[in-house]
């Protein structure tokens, strides 16, 4: 039996809505990250006593800034899902970018923006 280059148009169809569901979920995060970063709350320093008010804006700071490096990785992780949507559209989704092999179908569903094989990544080709 030849060995699988490509998953099937259904197959491809069942990882985009993992894809799908993952990319809602993160573009909502990303939003609420973007909201905390803004203060559309309205919780600073400026309702506080003020003698806990050079404290709090250091720790604000500190805050904006673990913000701000969640909110990069996530927009990265959100662009990995676009790409591999257009990869599934291109019906090049799955396959491993440096052998050439399908990427087995459990590492898509636990990362399914992979574009390695557990074997490429390790440098096991």
């Amino acid at each position: 039996m030849a060995e699988k280059t490509r998953y099937s148009d259904a197959e491809l169809e069942e990882f985009r809505a993992i894809i799908q569901e993952k990319l809602t979920q993160a573009l909502e995060d990303y939003d609420n990250l973007k909201k905390a970063l803004s203060n559309v709350d309205g919780n600073d320093t400026a309702d506080t006593s003020p003698t806990f008010k050079v404290l709090e804006e250091g720790a604000s700071t500190s805050s904006k800034e673990d913000l701000s490096r969640q909110a990069q990785r996530l927009m990265k992780f959100i662009n990995n899902l676009k790409a591999a949507l257009i990869r599934i559209e291109n019906k090049t989704y799955g396959i491993c970018r440096e052998t050439g092999k399908l990427i087995p179908k459990e590492r898509l569903k636990a990362v399914p923006h992979a574009t390695l094989s557990i074997e490429a990544k390790e440098g096991k080709r």
